[in-house]
């Protein structure tokens, strides 16, 4: 970790011009939108996430610091996204990173002819090789779902990215609570975290657990009707393999491996390298223990269940967006008019 007044000094932007123009908004969350850029000098399209420095609140610097770490890290490893490129203009920090264009997992999961719990179980296992690898060099990701796993392009044996790794832990413990409550659902986070006793590592595999879950099924183990009633049965863990006829294919393994990442006791759950190890991820286990196409097709009740969940989710998610405006006056993350340039590069300021 880049530290004290040298990591700071070398990861604080120069004013110099604008080396970006920037396109179509490719998504948001709370406190920044990413989007579609071009590199003015090389034609290269990217992705700019576009992080809102008031939610800062005054470590700016920490974000920095995290930046030369990331930048470092990120090119290290084929199941991370890379990061390109940073800067800064006087509201926004804007991380440039490769743009990947396969789309989203869960997405590309729903447009296949079919998928099996071999499939689930080689794309946790390339999550677990880029989270064991982020442990490995400190960093630990805290906000894993499907919608930050991206595929590299639209090829079928395109990489599975991870994005948006690391910067979330620059966020103290009331303001990275505010924001997944506010946000959307908190079911992937682990107890741990809504305790406040101290967390690590094991949060990642934590939320591998519920992935994993969600893979195999289409919905997430501590889905409830309200953030309250979720994170009270993530305390305890309250989760099954139920409805039976959506489990009926999927293997012992792979729920033993789900029971091992959601153990509450943080220090009783498995490490990324130790998951790495189970035969439900592990090819040459399972191949002796009976290849690859055990089990049958999931894809048509993960497809019911996760359709009936996002309509539902997505009507809250709009009536919390709109509540979450009202309170806040507007402003989004580009307030402050110092945007790098739509249609012409700018200057930095």
């Amino acid at each position: 970790m880049a530290s004290n007044a040298q990591g700071e000094q070398a990861a604080k932007p120069q004013i110099q011009p604008c080396r970006y123009k920037t396109g179509k908004t490719l998504g948001a969350g709370s406190y920044s939108v990413v989007k579609e850029c071009v590199h003015i000098d090389t034609g290269r399209f990217y992705a700019a996430k576009v992080i809102n420095k008031r939610m800062m609140q005054g470590r700016e610097h920490m974000v920095r610091n995290e930046i030369v770490v990331l930048k470092r890290v990120s090119m290290g490893h084929q199941n991370i996204l890379t990061l390109v490129d940073y800067f800064e203009t006087m509201n926004n920090l804007y991380l440039v990173t490769d743009l990947a264009l396969g789309g989203e997992l869960f997405d590309r999961i729903c447009r296949k002819g079919s998928y099996y719990e071999s499939d689930a179980a080689d794309l946790i296992r390339a999550t677990l090789s880029a989270v064991a690898y982020l442990h490995d060099h400190g960093i630990v990701h805290r906000d894993l779902k499907p919608e930050n796993l991206l595929f590299r392009t639209p090829e079928d044996n395109a990489d599975l990215l991870i994005a948006d790794f690391g910067l979330s832990r620059i966020m103290d413990e009331e303001a990275f609570h505010v924001l997944t409550t506010t946000c959307g659902t908190p079911g992937y986070m682990a107890p741990e975290i809504f305790k406040k006793t101290g967390h690590g590592k094991p949060v990642d595999v934590w939320a591998i657990g519920v992935i994993t879950y969600f893979l195999l099924c289409g919905y997430t183990p501590f889905d409830r009707d309200s953030n309250l009633e979720e994170m009270q049965a993530i305390l305890i863990a309250d989760y099954s393999f139920t409805p039976l006829e959506y489990w009926r294919s999927v293997s012992l393994s792979a729920r033993e491996f789900i029971k091992r990442c959601l153990t509450i006791d943080p220090q009783q759950r498995m490490t990324a390298h130790e998951a790495l190890s189970h035969p439900f991820v592990n090819d040459e286990i399972r191949e002796r223990e009976g290849g690859r196409e055990q089990g049958g097709d999931l894809l048509p009740g993960i497809k019911k269940n996760f359709n009936a969940r996002r309509t539902l989710h997505a009507a809250i998610d709009t009536i919390m967006a709109i509540n979450k405006l009202r309170e806040g006056g507007g402003g989004g993350v580009d307030g402050g008019g110092d945007e790098c340039g739509s249609e012409e590069g700018g200057e930095w300021e």
